[in-house]
C-alpha cells in the first residue's frame, strides 16, 4: 500500500475527536405569561321544517364529537324551543362548524359567549 492510500483511508484526528463530543442542549426559558385561551363561541342549531330528526342527528354525530344520544337531545331541544346549543369552541372552529352544517342543509348560527 502506498503512502497516498494510507492517508486517504485514515480520517484526520480532529474529525474523530469532534464526532465523539456531545453537545449540551440548553433548556428553553420558562414562559413568563402562559398562552391565552381563545374566546369561546357558541354553535347553535336552529329548528327548521325541512330536515328530519334522523338527518339532523346523523349530521350532528358526523360533524361533532357528540354521540347519538347527545345529538338526539339537542335535536329535540331545537324542535321544541327553536334553538339548541350544540357546542362551545373558539371562533375559527365555530365558523368551520357553521359552514359544514350549512353544507348539509341545517341552519346553524354562531355567537360569542358573554
Amino acid at each position: 500500500m502506498s503512502e497516498k492510500e494510507k492517508t486517504v483511508s485514515q480520517p484526520p484526528a480532529t474529525a474523530v475527536g469532534a464526532a465523539t463530543k456531545s453537545k449540551k442542549k440548553s433548556k428553553p426559558a420558562p414562559q413568563k405569561n402562559p398562552p391565552k385561551m381563545l374566546p369561546p363561541w357558541r354553535v347553535l342549531l336552529h329548528n327548521d321544517d325541512v330536515n328530519t330528526h334522523i338527518h339532523v342527528v346523523k349530521t350532528i354525530v358526523e360533524l361533532t364529537h357528540l354521540n347519538e344520544q347527545a345529538a338526539k337531545t339537542r335535536t329535540e331541544e331545537a324542535d321544541k324551543t327553536g334553538v339548541a346549543l350544540l357546542l362551545v369552541t373558539h371562533q375559527e372552529r365555530a365558523e368551520l362548524y357553521k359552514d359544514q352544517f350549512t353544507s348539509k342543509g341545517l341552519t346553524v348560527t354562531i355567537e360569542p359567549t358573554e
